[in-house]
């Protein structure tokens, strides 16, 4: 660079000027391509709002997140394969795999009787279904066995049976996670017992088709936003938000109880853990809003198994804890289930008994286990509720259909937390949880990164820096 002279004494150069500040709409643009959370806000408001002004042309958009949804479900049965055989062989002891077990089980069972309690009372409390003097005869009862397709919940005996697989291949074609599960524990039981010298070659195997998995959901989570689209649009669409103003009081009801729930859980996790359930939603903001969005908490438990991992709780918790919480720790599907049978009850005269209503618990007790993956579960539970009362007319059932979309959002976000603090209690209790590092992770101090692969965002964001660095020169 030529040098500037003045009377023969050089001058100094003045410092460069600084990079201009990049624009606001250049950071949203950033934002917008970078963050998954960022996308996914935007195609739900998206959603809704097409949903509401083109309700014909919203449900064109479902197979969006139907398409999404079957794309992680045939990840899930090989992930939980993988996660589970792995964490039974690091750990070593089978016997500490089968205390994480029980110890889930009691957890489970406790947490489901205390939401049912707490829809109970809250139920009785606010009466949503008061003064509605609905005449049951009136209600067509057809509209319910096609909403569940004709079908019934399995028994104690057909669940348990059920649980056990009769085809290796058969578990992970029906994706049935109870059997895979199963045999998930007898493969890394027979590793155990043959030890590494048998078999030196299988579980690097297993770690790497883990990591092949991991990379897989990473592809199809780009997708995620059409998918959130997609559901949010036919949703709106096809319900419209009139059962909001004609189920006011019921859906309030349902939301309250939820929020003290969960309020219950955070207290219940910090006294247990010392974690924090509000640090652990921010922690996992995208995954909850998917899940509301798609109206699924299946579509993120890949992601949700390596948060949790990440978060300090060992693999065999977390592969055993988490998928099992799927079918034994629906918390929100119970508040559901025990304020819409006092709804129904209070809609067409039915005063309950105490004893009934203690009944009500017993029966949605061993109902709610068998609901996950029935067609129209919710229903047959509460008929089969209704059946075993014989005060409510089992076509009194089909006054929640109108609402039952619109509960979802609670269903799924009050179900996925529940099972995520079951992971931490349990790992806790069984001596499982870095406590160290889930603070860090969950304060931010530790950054969250996904398995996977240069991708097209990384590629610009690179480029982006290139452009500074020449600008500053």
């Amino acid at each position: 660079m030529t040098e500037v002279r003045y009377g023969g004494v050089p001058v100094p150069h003045a410092a460069p000027p600084a990079p201009p500040a990049p624009s606001l709409a250049r950071r949203a643009a950033r934002l917008l391509r970078t963050s998954l959370f960022a996308q996914v806000a935007c195609a739900l408001l998206l959603g809704v709002l097409v949903g509401r002004l083109w309700p014909e042309a919203a449900a064109a958009a479902q197979p969006l997140g139907d398409g999404f949804v079957r794309l992680i479900k045939a990840m899930i049965a090989p992930l939980v394969f993988c996660v589970v055989v792995a964490g039974i062989t690091k750990a070593g002891d089978l016997k500490a795999f089968g205390r994480i077990g029980i110890k889930a089980l009691i957890w489970f069972e406790v947490a489901t009787t205390v939401a049912l309690v707490f829809g109970l009372l809250a139920g009785n409390l606010a009466g949503p279904g008061t003064g509605m003097n609905v005449d049951p005869a009136k209600l067509d009862a057809t509209a319910v066995d096609e909403k569940t397709g004709g079908g019934e919940l399995p028994s104690t005996s057909e669940f348990i049976l059920h649980s056990l697989p009769d085809s290796a291949v058969g578990a992970f074609a029906e994706n049935s996670l109870l059997q895979v599960l199963v045999l998930s524990c007898l493969v890394g039981a027979a590793l155990l017992h043959l030890g590494h010298t048998k078999v030196p070659a299988i579980l690097p195997v297993i770690e790497q088709a883990q990591e092949v998995v991991f990379a897989i959901v990473g592809f199809i989570m780009k997708l995620a936003p059409l998918a959130v689209f997609g559901a949010t649009a036919h949703l709106v669409g096809e319900y419209g938000l009139g059962a909001l103003s004609t189920y006011g009081k019921l859906i309030a009801v349902c939301y309250g109880v939820a929020l003290l729930f969960l309020l219950a859980l955070a207290l219940a996790l910090k006294a247990l853990t010392g974690l924090s359930l509000w640090k652990f939603i921010r922690y996992t903001r995208e995954e909850m809003l998917l899940a509301l969005g798609t109206a699924s908490s299946e579509t993120v438990m890949p992601r949700m198994m390596q948060k949790l991992r990440a978060a300090g709780c060992r693999d065999d918790a977390v592969g055993l804890v988490l998928p099992t919480g799927y079918s034994f720790n629906l918390d929100g599907a119970s508040i559901y289930l025990s304020v819409g049978t006092l709804f129904i009850a209070q809609a067409v005269g039915v005063d309950l008994t105490l004893g009934q209503q203690i009944t009500v618990v017993l029966v949605l007790m061993l109902t709610s286990k068998g609901m996950a993956g029935v067609p129209g579960s919710a229903f047959l539970a509460l008929s089969a509720t209704a059946s075993a009362l014989g005060v409510i007319p089992a076509g009194a059932v089909a006054l929640l259909l109108g609402v039952d979309r619109i509960m979802d959002a609670m269903r799924v976000a009050t179900n996925l937390l529940g099972n995520c603090v079951a992971v931490f209690v349990v790992s806790r209790w069984e001596g499982a949880l870095d406590r160290v590092t889930a603070q860090k992770v969950l304060n931010g101090e530790i950054e969250f990164v996904p398995e996977k692969t240069t991708e097209v965002s990384e590629v610009a964001e690179v480029a982006e820096v290139a452009e500074s660095k020449t600008l500053q020169a």
